[in-house]
């Protein structure tokens, strides 16, 4: 499949690829043959239900890959064919999957460590999360071909943010800090001069800020908790007067929308309700595949079922979310491969709200049980599928 009178060109000095390069049809055989499962297949075409001696397995409506990560993985398997003896970098973890970015160490790709010497000749492939402005200025300047598979739900959400600080608003940023996307989203107020930022991890951050705006903070606490997650020299006296709502896009839809409706209503108190226009702003930006994933979950632990199993990188935040949606209602294990699930009576796992990996015990009931299984958007259908031939051949069915 390679081009070989292409691959040894030397690539073109302009903004980053986005496109492609017009080799999808020749990268999906094998892109599918990495990552498909044709159990998960079958049981999607028979309704979502799998029956396997004393086990049930009911899928989620909506689960696995994404529009985003699908374009990702097209545009990093095609540009290894494009130019099969061309240095490759990614700046970080193409997607928060280990399956997906082990397989992309195996073809080749290597992550961009500080100290590396990236030269013109080199290609750098940019994540799904995207990546801070200086980052991208850097890799511009010095002229190598970059390929960059950023989300069109995250480009989305820079749009906003840039607005925001061309208009003199600060971005509150519903997200985790020190997330891939969030760090990139926030950079994005960088590319104008008073562009200012905040990030806000939960209700309770936002409720703080909601206090401050009423007059009922304290400038030296608020700054002590909060100027780390916020735009060096952040004064919440001036610069929170303003404010426009986006959020990460892989976070609880609910919370986001709570959170947005909470400052709104802060603004509100404070200012009169004819100077909200004048004073908020907002926009939900929660990608439309995070958003069919939740519903899915919520729909699915309405049925009769056992427990939950969701299948995800530990480091996936819309994976995360889905575990706590099941939580809530069920026995919930968040295992990021088939390798966890050790036995019938033990099992490897991230508990709900908790950053660590933890071994339960005694946890699949014995007799008939019934199932459900989901996972999150960067978690391939060959995982899934692993994890439930791994599950009957534990329960001894066959």
């Amino acid at each position: 499949m390679a081009i070989a009178n292409d691959a040894a060109a030397p690539a073109k000095r302009q903004n980053p690829s986005r496109s492609g390069f017009g080799l999808r049809a020749e990268v999906h055989d094998e892109i599918r043959n990495d990552f498909d499962s044709a159990l998960v297949q079958r049981i999607k075409a028979s309704g979502g239900t799998h029956r396997a001696g004393r086990l049930t397995f009911r899928l989620a409506q909506e689960f696995g890959f994404c529009y985003g990560v699908d374009h990702a993985l097209d545009l990093a398997y095609e540009t290894h064919v494009r130019f099969p003896d061309r240095r490759v970098y990614l700046t970080g973890e193409i997607i928060h999957n280990p399956t997906v970015n082990e397989q992309l160490a195996r073809m080749g790709y290597c992550f961009l460590r500080p100290g590396d010497e990236v030269t013109a000749e080199d290609i750098v492939l940019i994540p799904a999360f995207g990546a801070p402005t200086h980052e991208l200025e850097r890799l511009k300047s010095i002229g190598c071909l970059l390929v960059d598979t950023t989300c069109g739900s995250v480009v989305h959400v820079w749009k906003r943010v840039e607005k925001y600080a061309r208009e003199g608003f600060t971005a509150i940023i519903h997200g985790k800090y020190d997330h891939e996307e969030t760090e990139a989203t926030r950079s994005r107020t960088t590319l104008y001069p008073d562009g200012k930022f905040l990030v806000v991890r939960d209700r309770a951050q936002a409720q703080d800020v909601c206090d401050y705006i009423l007059g009922r903070g304290h400038r030296e606490a608020f700054l002590a908790r909060y100027a780390a997650v916020a735009t060096p020299g952040f004064d919440p006296d001036r610069d929170l007067q303003r404010v426009g709502l986006a959020n990460q896009t892989t976070m609880l839809s609910s919370e986001s929308l709570e959170i947005a409706e909470m400052i709104r209503h802060a603004i509100e108190e404070r200012y009169g309700a004819e100077e909200v226009r004048a004073r908020f702003r907002s926009f939900d930006t929660i990608c439309s595949a995070t958003q069919e994933r939740q519903d899915a979950i919520l729909k699915l632990i309405e049925e009769p079922l056992d427990l939950v199993i969701v299948v995800g990188g530990y480091n996936s935040s819309n994976t995360e979310h889905l575990c706590e949606i099941a939580a809530e209602r069920l026995p919930t294990y968040h295992i990021n491969a088939p390798e966890c699930l050790v036995s019938a009576r033990e099992i490897r796992h991230k508990p709900a709200f908790s950053k660590e990996e933890t071994t339960s015990w005694d946890w699949l009931p014995e007799g008939p049980v019934t199932i459900g299984i989901t996972a999150g958007a960067s978690t391939p259908n060959k995982v899934v599928g692993d994890c439930i031939e791994r599950l009957v051949a534990l329960a001894d069915v066959g």
